[in-house]
């Protein structure tokens, strides 16, 4: 497996682009252009019902249909969760906004939505919220790789470790790992603890609440179909699921021209605009996946609800010209590993 590198901004192209942007009155750095996110900001209390339920009902209906499906056979069931775990996906993309706050204007009615969809998700609220937050505070911070990333070496680091770690590192590099056993792990066993956060009495009520809701909710769906049949069906939807978010959370920071920086150069500003990238999807996922990935506006300002950014871009095409990765260009993007 060959290991490529992600390059560093050219800060001679970064120059001209702050002149074009002068030129065009647009912000000449990330700092400016936070200040004009702030405007979006605004939440739609409406419009957030509208997309919890279109996001919820179709789900649901696929989910049942996958049941139905169990009488013709196996093969149909499985078809039927890939559109039931792109909903699925959507529910989490909901569950992130209100962890960011930005669903709803009101904190409680973000707080109850995100837990109860954290049943559907298999993610525990109150814990992946406060991980979230340390990855948006730390992005491309090389000191502060661990912070809810995935881990990437630089170069020396590398070729400093022995014949053991590096083929540690590249087996957990490897695409098969990332984005199959990873993801599994992930959401079937690590959400089940508040590791990293064991002295927090709200995270153990979180992770241990969620899990005995899920188990409550298997439960009684197993009474009403049968345990085998559920499993059937919902197994093969959250692996759709969980392999696909983290395909997303990958791609959205192991990008070519991502940014990462060492403390004395490190600008929180400048990380979330050009560490983050501009992914282009086909209108159907980009709707599916709730425009996350226009991930560069969405960490530069995270209280702009996901049925916002849209609009960000509309108002100010400059943006949609920074970090630009493309649905075909992005597989490429799984060589990238130091």
């Amino acid at each position: 497996m060959a290991f490529a590198t992600m390059r560093e901004r050219d800060p001679v192209l970064s120059g001209a682009r702050s002149v074009e942007r002068a030129e065009t009155n647009c912000p000449a750095d990330a700092r400016g252009w936070a200040k004009i996110l702030n405007g979006y900001r605004q939440q739609d209390t409406r419009r957030a019902v509208f997309e919890l339920v279109v996001t919820v009902v179709p789900f649901l209906v696929l989910w049942g249909l996958g049941i139905a499906a169990l009488q013709i056979g196996l093969w149909l069931t499985l078809l039927v969760a890939v559109p039931t775990a792109g909903f699925l996906m959507r529910l989490f993309i909901i569950q992130h906004d209100c962890g960011h706050g930005s669903f709803f204007a009101d904190q409680r009615a973000n707080d109850w939505t995100g837990r109860l969809l954290g049943v559907l998700t298999l993610t525990p609220y109150t814990c992946w919220r406060r991980g979230h937050a340390a990855h948006h505070a730390t992005s491309g911070r090389l000191t502060q790789r661990e912070q809810g990333d995935v881990y990437t070496m630089t170069v020396d680091e590398f070729r400093r470790h022995g014949p053991t770690g590096r083929t540690l590192y590249r087996v957990l590099r490897h695409p098969l790992f990332l984005f199959v056993v990873a993801p599994a792990f992930l959401f079937y066993v690590h959400n089940r603890l508040p590791f990293g956060l064991m002295d927090d009495r709200k995270a153990w009520i979180s992770a241990l609440g969620t899990t005995v809701a899920i188990v409550a909710l298997l439960a009684g769906l197993g009474w009403m179909f049968g345990l085998g049949a559920v499993f059937m069906v919902h197994v093969p939807v959250t692996m759709l699921g969980a392999s696909a978010g983290v395909w997303l959370f990958f791609v959205q920071h192991q990008f070519e021209h991502t940014s990462w920086s060492n403390d004395d150069t490190w600008d929180w500003h400048e990380a979330a605009l050009h560490g983050s990238s501009n992914y282009q999807l086909p209108p159907v996922l980009r709707w599916m996946t709730g425009n996350i990935g226009l991930h560069h506006i969405h960490h530069l300002c995270s209280r702009i609800p996901f049925y916002r950014l849209s609009e960000v871009v509309r108002d100010y095409p400059e943006l949609a010209k920074i970090g630009r990765l493309g649905l075909v260009e992005s597989f490429a993007c799984v060589r990238l590993t130091l």
